[in-house]
Order: structure tokens, then C-alpha cells, then sequence
């Protein structure tokens, strides 16, 4: 790869580890300085300074604390270059909550991190970045172009997130800013480690740093919509095409998972 990101500035929230991380090594080693967000703070602070940069505790869903953080790393490194908006989680807790079921404080909890997180962001530095011809990534998941079984909360919300990268494309893409929408099926991470069933994995599991260049090269290439693996795109012309016959598909799979785990889902 070609991109050399000498003097640039990238904030990655969930940094700490998993893809946030494997992604913030990946910049660095092309040369940008690193801020990490990440709730875990000494882990934050830890990869941070390894960085060329720093890493605190934020929770991205907090706008105010958020800003802080922003304006911080502003007065310290510089102007942000590229924004990786990649903290996320799942709710996964309980049957039912594939449907309707899940409380309410998990459908807020997904909604602030996954969604308004990028939301906050995008408020306070997207023309900033389009000036400079910057980067702004969201990750989202393969969820957000199909379904996650058994998380309602999660697959509603990264359908959101990617609907969001959409809107920050069409809006400021002519400004200059290249927007990259990251859509992972299943990764090697802390968020999907000891998940008991599910459908996340069922196109075969990346290590996060393979991810990483994934991204890279979509950044290189800016090119929008970053599918990391092989049947996603089949998966999500299947859906485009026949919406009754793809819904079909999936309640198959869930009767499927349902049998395995001996639960519902």
C-alpha cells in the first residue's frame, strides 16, 4: 500500500483492542499519530502512548465528553486527519430479544454507542475533515447490510450506522471528505468471544489485523462500502433482490440455531 499517512492525526474509539486496535497499529505503522477512546483507560492510555499519541477513557455515547476528548487531542497532536468511529457493542442477553423483547436501556445503550456516537463526531469534525481531504470510517458489521439472529438492538442500530455513513458520503463526499462504511461478518474480538451460538461466524472468522489492511486498501482506494469477507456481497444482492425469499433464508437459520442451543433466540 502507498498511503502515507506521515503527520497525520487519527482518533479510533474502541482502540483499545480488537479491530480499534488492530486498525490504530495499522495507521501508525504508516505513519499517523494515534488517539485512543476507549472505556478501558489504562488499556486506552497503554496503546495511546505506544501510538505516537495518547488514549483515555470515553464513552462515546456522552456528546460532551466526546467533544472534550476531540479538543484535546486537537490541542495536542493537531487537526484531525482521519476519525475511525469503530466503539460498538451488542446486547445479546436473553431469548426474545431477536425480536421485541429487549428493555428498553439496551435499545438506548446501542443507539447512543453505535449510532449517536458517529453522530457526535461527524457534528464537530466532518467539515473540518473534508477540508483536509480526510477520512471518516464507521464501523458497522455485515448486521447492518443483513441481520444479526438474536439481537434485535445490534442489527437495528448498525442498519442505522451504515444508513448514517450513507448520509456523511452524499453530504461532504464533494467537500472531500472519503467516508469508508466498515462491514465485518465475523472477527476475532473480545465482542463476539464466548457468544454462544448465533449466526456470526458463519462466513468464517478474520483475525482483526487481516481486517485492518482490508481497510487500508478501501481507504487507499477510498471506496465506500468495506466488506471483509467472501459471501457477504452475495448475501446482500440476495437480500436486494428477493426481500421475501432472504427473510425465508433467515428464519430458517434461526429454527436451525434455535435446535442447536435447545433455546429461542
Amino acid at each position: 500500500m502507498n498511503m502515507d499517512l506521515r503527520g497525520k492525526v487519527a482518533i479510533v474509539t474502541g482502540g483499545a483492542s480488537g479491530i480499534g486496535l488492530a486498525v490504530a497499529e495499522a495507521l501508525h505503522a504508516k505513519g499517523a499519530m494515534i488517539a485512543i477512546a476507549d472505556l478501558n483507560a489504562g488499556a486506552a492510555a497503554e496503546a495511546g502512548k505506544s501510538l505516537a499519541g495518547f488514549g483515555e477513557a470515553v464513552d462515546v455515547g456522552d456528546e460532551a465528553a466526546l467533544v472534550r476528548f476531540i479538543n484535546k487531542v486537537e490541542r495536542t497532536l493537531g487537526p484531525v486527519d482521519i476519525y475511525v468511529s469503530n466503539a460498538g457493542l451488542g446486547v445479546t442477553d436473553g431469548p426474545g430479544w431477536g425480536a421485541g423483547d429487549a428493555p428498553n436501556a439496551a435499545w438506548d445503550l446501542c443507539w447512543q454507542v453505535n449510532v449517536m456516537g458517529s453522530v457526535f463526531a461527524a457534528r464537530h469534525l466532518a467539515r473540518k475533515i473534508a477540508a483536509r481531504g480526510g477520512h471518516f470510517v464507521i464501523t458497522a458489521s455485515a448486521a447492518g447490510l443483513l441481520a444479526q439472529i438474536g439481537d434485535a438492538p445490534y442489527s437495528a442500530t448498525k442498519a442505522a450506522a451504515v444508513s448514517f455513513a450513507e448520509c456523511l458520503a452524499i453530504t461532504h463526499g464533494d467537500e472531500g471528505m472519503n467516508v469508508h462504511c466498515l462491514c465485518p461478518e465475523g472477527v476475532n474480538t473480545p465482542l463476539v468471544q464466548g457468544i454462544e451460538g448465533g449466526a456470526q461466524g458463519l462466513g468464517g472468522y478474520l483475525e482483526a489485523d487481516e481486517v485492518a489492511q482490508i481497510l487500508l486498501k478501501a481507504m487507499e482506494d477510498k471506496r465506500f462500502l468495506v466488506m471483509t469477507h467472501a459471501n457477504t456481497p452475495g448475501y446482500v444482492a440476495t437480500k436486494g433482490q428477493d426481500r421475501d425469499r432472504w427473510v425465508g433464508g433467515m428464519r430458517k437459520l434461526r429454527r436451525m440455531l434455535v435446535e442447536k442451543l435447545g433455546r429461542p433466540m
